[in-house]
């Protein structure tokens, strides 16, 4: 099980595409990160590999409530405001880490299997699966389909959400050639934020 892997990371592009191929999902401003069970022992890991398990203990909670014992979930930490909408300088204070949650997008490894080789749409479904009854402190990225991609992104950008990231629905998990695409809300504050989360 890959408890240590490449993330895919989505190159910055300027428009989101509209092809029948392609699935959205609203960009949350947070860390990127990775949640990892083995059995009783959970594991909140950083991109580059700092262990934040201390840090966000409700994300460890919600890992123990699956009745999978082995996983590994790549996500987005986050503190979501009243409205839902992630505030990155919350998470960044460091005084809301029992608020913080995981945005799940992708699903690594299950049961001991990398599902890395499969398409993304079956790593989604499997997913689902996974947190089938939304534990709380982990939460699914819903995401929308096709030729409607442009006109979400308008409709982010006007309720002030950081962007959109679209991938490709049949495509491997490749960090090498990500089929991932990030389109950035440029009026939001993370457009030009020059720190590195992590």
């Amino acid at each position: 099980m890959p408890k240590q892997f490449e993330f895919c990371r989505p190159p910055a592009r300027k428009v989101v595409p509209a092809g029948d191929d392609w699935i959205h999902e609203v960009k949350y401003d947070g860390y990127r990160g990775r949640v990892v069970r083995d059995g009783k022992d959970v594991k909140v890991l950083s991109r580059t590999g700092l262990d934040w398990t201390w840090r966000f203990p409700w994300i460890v909670e919600a890992a123990l409530s699956l009745r999978k014992k082995q996983f590994v979930i790549d996500g987005e930490i986050c503190v979501l405001d009243v409205q839902g909408y992630s505030d990155f300088n919350a998470l960044h204070s460091g005084r809301c880490n029992d608020e913080a949650q995981l945005y799940a997008f992708d699903l690594i490894a299950v049961d001991g299997e990398d599902l890395r080789e499969l398409p993304l749409m079956d790593r989604k479904g499997q997913l689902e699966k996974l947190l089938r009854g939304r534990p709380e402190g982990i939460f699914v990225a819903p995401f929308e389909s096709g030729a409607i991609g442009p006109g979400l992104f308008r409709m982010a950008c006007r309720m002030g959400l950081e962007g959109m990231v679209s991938k490709h629905r049949e495509r491997l998990y490749r960090p090498r050639t990500c089929d991932w695409i990030k389109v950035k809300n440029r009026s939001h504050p993370a457009f030009s934020r020059a720190i590195d989360n992590f």
